[in-house]
């Protein structure tokens, strides 16, 4: 099939260049010619696994093509996707849609025969509403669909979660657009997807659905971590007994200094303000924006009460700045906040990320950026691990103690075990751990 792809952010160029691996025809539209020029030289603008050998592979089996021109392509597709960004809106917390209602104007004028324009951006409940009545007052002969597909993709492993995914979701309730998305997607029957099918606003808000609830179990664990280290309990086994609950499931119940990213912390709050605006609160969404803001905070109280209360002139080293490992998104990172107070706090800071330290120099424009781990680690009072990235789970500790000023390890993703730093000579603090 053909299809164009409007936006090359992270959703745009992930699904566009998976939907040309499955054998489809895929052009990647963005009016930003510097970044359509780097794709078209092999120079991915995100940093996720895999994803530039992807892009290689079927831009040189002429499937996947780049264009700051949409007109050609539009006309030509039998599916348009709409994968640009939805920011929080300064002022007042809901999604920014004026990109998607800008692509969805640009869609209408050049459409030709029947064609299914997607959503793939997070959007609130009825926007595909306005997006339809958008394409019909600008061309009111057009021949269209207007479908629902949220992108359910974890960074660092969303090609993975493109290609096997837990389930596709397509809002629509009409035939001939849903036969499309399925043929799309069909080389995923081998695997057995289940593809749910239900009314627009529907899908729309199964994507905030899902978000909100794993960052509802996220902050549930981190606040248990609290409560386990009052009442000297540990809650890595906490989260195996609840975990292995069917119920309940082990997936994101590990402690840490809260959820960051592009996806949790705007989409928990636009689906909060999307349930004050219809008069049905959502009290536990709403708890749960409050408790993770003031987590990341809250850990860089950790660092200077296991620094004995003060941090002024010593020099700390931060292992890890992205909010999650295999990515160089610095969006909402608790690193970020925690950076801030601690530097507040009269802290000297030197840091070391695999990927995110570009990205990280943006947001922390005062921060000492090294070569590596170890020479972060290089006469430093301290060192924090704040993201689990693989290469921080195996470091060579007796050169670890021989770098630093003083053998004290603040671990706030539990990556070591507490006996173990201990038995080893390392003052050791973690999440949630009495023992």
């Amino acid at each position: 099939m053909r299809v164009a792809m409007i936006g090359t952010g992270y959703v745009g160029l992930v699904s566009g260049a998976c939907f040309a691996d499955f054998g489809h025809q895929v052009i990647c539209i963005d009016k930003d010619a510097s970044k359509i020029d780097a794709l078209k030289d092999g120079r991915i603008p995100i940093y996720e696994p895999g994803l530039q050998d992807l892009v290689a592979k079927n831009v040189a089996e002429e499937r996947l093509s780049f264009s700051t021109e949409a007109e050609e392509a539009i006309r030509q597709a039998d599916a348009v996707f709409i994968a640009v960004g939805t920011p929080t809106r300064r002022g007042d917390g809901h999604a920014d849609l004026s990109y998607v209602y800008a692509a969805a104007e640009e869609i209408a004028g050049l459409i030709e025969g029947f064609t299914v324009v997607v959503t793939k951006s997070t959007v609130p409940v009825g926007t595909g509403d306005e997006v339809e009545a958008i394409i019909r007052r600008t061309n009111p002969e057009a021949k269209f669909a207007v479908v629902s597909n949220p992108e359910f993709l974890r960074e660092g492993a969303a090609i993975s979660d493109f290609k096997r995914p837990d389930r596709v979701v397509v809002g629509t309730e009409d035939d001939a657009a849903v036969e499309v998305m399925r043929e799309l997607y069909r080389p995923l029957y081998l695997n057995e997807t289940p593809i749910i099918v239900t009314r627009r606003r529907t899908s729309e808000l199964i994507k905030y659905a899902a978000n909100a609830f794993l960052a509802v179990k996220i902050t549930f664990i981190n606040e248990i971590a609290d409560l386990c280290e009052s009442v000297g309990a540990n809650v890595q086994e906490v989260s195996r007994g609840i975990g292995l609950d069917n119920r309940i499931g082990s997936k994101f119940l590990h402690a840490g200094p809260g959820y960051g990213g592009s996806c949790f912390p705007k989409d928990t709050l636009a689906l909060s303000k999307i349930g004050h605006d219809a008069g049905s609160p959502l009290r536990i969404v709403d708890s749960v924006i409050d408790v993770n803001t003031a987590r990341k905070k809250k850990m860089a109280d950790k660092v200077i009460a296991a620094m004995g209360g003060d941090v002024k002139g010593k020099t700390i080293a931060l292992l890890g700045l992205a909010f999650k490992p295999n990515t160089d998104d610095m969006r909402e990172a608790p690193a970020i906040d925690i950076v801030a107070k601690l530097q507040e706090a009269g802290a000297v800071l030197r840091a070391y990320d695999p990927a995110s330290m570009e990205e990280a120099a943006k947001v922390m424009p005062d921060l000492m950026f090294c070569d590596g781990p170890y020479h972060a680690l290089e006469n430093a009072d301290a060192v924090v691990i704040i993201t689990e990235w693989d290469q921080f789970r195996a470091l060579d500790l007796n050169r670890v103690k021989t770098l630093l000023k003083a053998p004290k390890v603040i671990d706030l993703r539990n990556i070591y075990k507490p006996h173990y730093m201990t038995d080893r000579g390392f003052d050791y603090t973690s999440v949630g751990r009495a023992y």
